[in-house]
């Protein structure tokens, strides 16, 4: 199917018509739209009656449940380590499957605005560089049309750097990720697009699991800069293209994938019909329409609006997103999409918590991916430990399994296991600050009130 025919089905619906007879609505949120799904009586059941979960024990239930699986520890295999502390890793999922199979397309604005100072020391040289034509400066300090003392920590770095850290916690075994960008050359004279119909949007790297290919993309995209105007409608539609595998894709196409649009901008459509310098009605339309053949397609668009040229109008980010049962996220500090991306979830699951129920301890220190998968670690004692995970999923329903871990003390260095954890606190404390966690707040306070609860029962100290 091309982009012609996707508007066809799109202006069929719009007619009265039913979907396309191709792919319908269940079609395509079977295929991995992110659904709200409650605790189904069998996870709570499983959960209850204390039995031992593997992957090779939950990979086969039905849907409609919180399902977690430990790959790490193997059932019966025994844990060594120089600290009482042991290594867990593991999924959750809200689906009746193990993983979802997922297509991420990062779109990368490009506009001239992108030059400006994002707020943030992107490149950590322990400087943050500032827009010099918004502070009082004496005249002459910098270059005329310097919109960040320091080149390398502009909306643009960040973007990339955002892009960069998201991927760095991905899985390529089931996940592939593409990039483009979108802009749009103007006319010096008119400010509109230099020529009419022109291509406003580009594939850097079409969906790999090759990520050091995308790795190389996205640092050709911040060597050559930014540029022109901003065009929403071309970035979208390119998206749709490379993620549905419509005529003329350089992406292979995956049709039982999870596809997901993660779309980044500093400010508001302008093109294809607007001038460069504001936002026509009909650019934000063309965007809203682009939007509206994604949802056709099964696209979800997360949208993220970064700073206040973003954010005084953001009717296109927002309905972009919502048309698609998406995310929209207000980033005031453009520099700080960079820890937004890390907490990204692509798998409705929003939190996941280990509990000694042996030695009554709990452990918040988890690394949680965004397709789902979790590590970190949980303090134990010599000999035989129970051990319970318990995963929040986005909608508040909640799963938990539990296991028994043999521990002895030996192996792995304190050294090596105080970096992994240092890391995963400084990930975990950055999100903290930066997201209003308020379920995942309570979640918590339930777990330690049940763990009270069931130490008062036991009659243990």
């Amino acid at each position: 199917m091309d982009w012609d025919e996707w508007e066809t089905v799109r202006s069929a619906e719009a007619d009265g018509c039913p979907i396309s007879r191709r792919e319908t609505r269940s079609d395509w949120e079977r295929r991995g739209r992110p659904l709200r799904i409650r605790v189904s009586v069998l996870a709570i059941g499983v959960a209850l009656l204390g039995v031992s979960a593997s992957a090779d024990d939950l990979a086969d239930v039905a849907g409609g449940a919180v399902l977690i699986t430990i790959d790490e520890p193997k059932r019966g295999e025994p844990v060594s380590n120089s600290v009482h502390q042991a290594s867990i890793r593991g999924s959750a999922f809200t689906e009746g499957r193990r993983r979802l199979a997922i297509d991420v397309m990062i779109a990368i604005d490009i506009s001239g605005s992108t030059r400006a100072a994002s707020g943030a020391d992107v490149d950590g040289d322990g400087e943050i560089g500032f827009d010099p034509q918004a502070e009082q400066v004496p005249p002459g300090r910098y270059p005329p049309g310097t919109r960040s003392t320091d080149p390398h920590d502009t909306i643009l770095a960040a973007e990339i750097a955002a892009a960069v850290a998201l991927l760095n916690n991905l899985d390529p075994s089931h996940l592939r990720v593409g990039v483009l960008s979108f802009g749009g050359e103007i006319n010096p004279a008119t400010l509109r697009q230099a020529v009419y119909g022109q291509q406003d949007a580009w594939v850097e790297v079409p969906l790999t699991s090759d990520f050091a290919q995308v790795r190389r993309a996205l640092q050709n995209i911040l060597i050559r800069g930014p540029r022109g105007g901003t065009n929403f409608a071309a970035g979208i539609r390119l998206a749709v293209t490379e993620l549905a595998g419509l005529h003329g894709a350089r992406s292979a196409p995956r049709p039982d994938a999870a596809k997901i649009l993660m779309f980044l901008t500093d400010g508001v459509p302008s093109f294809p019909f607007g001038s460069s310098r504001e936002s026509d009605p009909g650019d934000t339309e063309a965007a809203l329409g682009a939007a509206r053949v994604a949802s056709k397609a099964g696209i979800t668009i997360n949208t993220y609006a970064l700073g206040p040229s973003a954010l005084d109008n953001p009717v296109a980010v927002t309905e972009m997103s919502r048309m698609t049962v998406g995310t929209f996220t207000p980033v005031k500090n453009p520099g700080d999409v960079i820890t937004y991306l890390q907490g990204v979830t692509f798998s409705s699951i929003e939190d996941v918590i280990f509990t000694n129920l042996t030695t009554s301890e709990i452990s918040e220190d988890v690394r949680l991916m965004p397709d789902g998968s979790f590590s970190g670690y949980v303090p134990v004692r010599e000999g035989i430990n129970r051990v319970r995970v318990t995963a929040l999923a986005t909608d508040g329903s909640e799963g938990f399994t539990e296991f028994d871990l043999e521990f002895g003390v030996a192996g792995r260095t304190s050294l090596e296991l105080t970096i992994e954890l240092d890391g995963i606190r400084k990930q975990n404390r950055e999100l903290q600050l930066l997201v209003e966690r308020e379920k995942v707040r309570r979640f918590r306070d339930r777990q330690r009130k049940r763990l009270e609860i069931e130490v008062e029962d036991t009659g243990e100290p």
